[in-house]
Parts: C-alpha cells; structure tokens; sequence
C-alpha cells in the first residue's frame, strides 16, 4: 500500500505490519487499551464513561505526548476488523455512554471495515490531533457522529519544532470546517451526553500563551457559536519534553488564567479544566 492518509502526504510503502512513512504503521490496525475511560469531558463520559479505543501510532509526533509510550513508539497489538467490532459490541453492552477512537488516522481504512461489520448505536466519537487530510475525513462521513480534534498551535514554527508537522494552523482550520460539514450542529440528549458535532481541544503549554491565545483567535473567527472548546490545563513535562527547555514544567496559574480569561472575553462556549488534571495518575495504563 502506497499511503497519503494524512497531510504529510508521504507516499509511504506499508506492508501489514511495517511502514517507512511519518507514523510508521503498518496496514494492520494495533491497539494499546480498549476499556472503559471516565476523565473525558462530562458530555462525553457521564456517569458511565466512554468506551475508548487507543490506538497505536499517530500522524504527529509531539515530544510531550502523555501517550508518547504509543503514539510514538507504536507499542500495541494487533487487532483485525472483526476483533474490534466485536470489542465495541462489548463496550457497547456495558453500557458506555460513547465509543471513542483516539488517534486512529493511520487506520482509517480498516477503522472503516470495522465499522461496516459493526457500528454501535451510541454515538461514534473520533478524537484526533487537527492536522487531517480532506480526503481522509471525507471518507468517515456518515460513520462518525461527534469529532474531537485538538488545535494545537497558531505558530506554525512551534508546531514544526514541537510535533513536526508543517502548515498545523491552515491545515487544523480547513479540518475542521469538514467536520463541521459532516456534524454541523450540537445536539445532546436528556443526559447531557453529546450526540452530533464537534468540540475542540486546546491544551495550554508552558511558555507559550500567545499561541494558546492565537488559537483561540482562530476559533472565535472561524468556528464560535457552532463547536464547544475544551481549555485543557493537564500539561505535564513527558516523553521528550525535557529535551526542550521551554516545555520542561508543568504551566502556572498565572499561565493558565491569561489564557482563560481570554476565552472568556471572547465569549466561546466549552469547557476549563482544573489545574489539578496535570498527574501523571491520569495517564491510562496501557495494556498492549
């Protein structure tokens, strides 16, 4: 297979389990945890959680990645088409609220296949890093039912230096609009749990609020008043990050205040999380 899932668009030779492309997957789908997840956004995991399924791999390589042992790694197991499907039926029969794909761009084709033998009756979450290809998002119309992409960064040098993408800011604004194409409109049910539509991830980083605030900038032009925003402060020096002066600590109140106080002005609807989310407990335990 010759690959241009992502916009790195490097025409990457994947065999089944191996490729020499920017993520370095294979064609065969590998996972590091399928289980019940309680700390997403209320309206995502309620009382009950959201079934989430991580994936193995990613499209960007950020250095403090708190997934870094999978997102860049890769460390996982594989799983098929029919495995999956049969995992969301049991998610699914425990009674989550959501089924949510973390990072799973590398294996949109066989996430597809899965979804075609099986797709749940709750709603379909797809969590993602922004930087997603037209294409690729087109071809997951009608089998996603709420997107959740991060944006990460306004500064473009510091995307490149910190998760080696290129473009980040034109290429998270273009997504998103598609997704906001396929999910136009928030619609929740009696519960508060999210059914259709799109939220977006920000997580603030230390040293670096005037990309946070160029983010939110963004937003407030392109996309208020049709997504919610999800303020992330859960920042933590991980994986690499200590090779990286500036990221080397956790942000401060102060950091995190300008930074909300911002969104505040703009009067963006969503979601501020507590300080206190910066543990390394929240990191799930990854199970391979």
């Amino acid at each position: 297979m010759i690959c241009n899932l992502c916009p790195h668009k490097c025409f990457a030779k994947r065999t089944s389990d191996i490729g020499n492309g920017f993520c370095k997957c294979g064609t065969d789908m590998k996972v590091a945890k399928i289980a019940p997840h309680y700390h997403e956004e209320p309206c995502i995991s309620g009382e009950n959680g959201c079934g989430a399924v991580f994936f193995s791999g990613c499209t960007l390589k950020c250095v403090y990645c708190q997934n870094y042992e999978i997102s860049n790694e890769n460390n996982g197991k594989p799983i098929t088409p029919l495995e999956l499907a049969n995992k969301l039926k049991e998610l699914e029969n425990i009674g989550v609220h959501t089924i949510e794909f973390v990072s799973a761009t590398q294996y949109v084709d066989k996430l597809i296949e899965a979804l075609s033998i099986y797709k749940p009756d709750v709603p379909i979450i797809y969590n993602c890093g922004g930087y997603e290809s037209i294409e690729t998002l087109k071809k997951l119309k009608g089998y996603i039912d709420v997107y959740l992409p991060d944006f990460k960064y306004s500064d473009d040098e510091l995307a490149f230096r910190l998760s080696g993408c290129k473009n980040y800011r034109d290429t998270a604004t273009n997504a998103i609009s598609e997704m906001l194409s396929q999910c136009p409109t928030l619609i929740f049910d009696e519960n508060g749990i999210i059914q259709k539509g799109v939220i977006i991830r920000h997580l603030v980083l230390p040293n670096h609020t005037k990309n946070s605030i160029g983010v939110l900038s963004i937003i407030n032009k392109h996309f208020k008043d049709r997504v919610l925003l999800s303020l992330m402060g859960q920042y933590i020096p991980y994986g690499k990050a200590h090779l990286f002066d500036d990221i080397n600590r956790k942000i401060t109140k102060r950091e995190y205040n300008k930074v909300l106080d911002e969104l505040i002005a703009l009067d963006i609807d969503g979601f501020a999380q507590e300080l206190e989310a910066a543990d390394k407990s929240y990191i799930p335990t990854w199970e391979y």
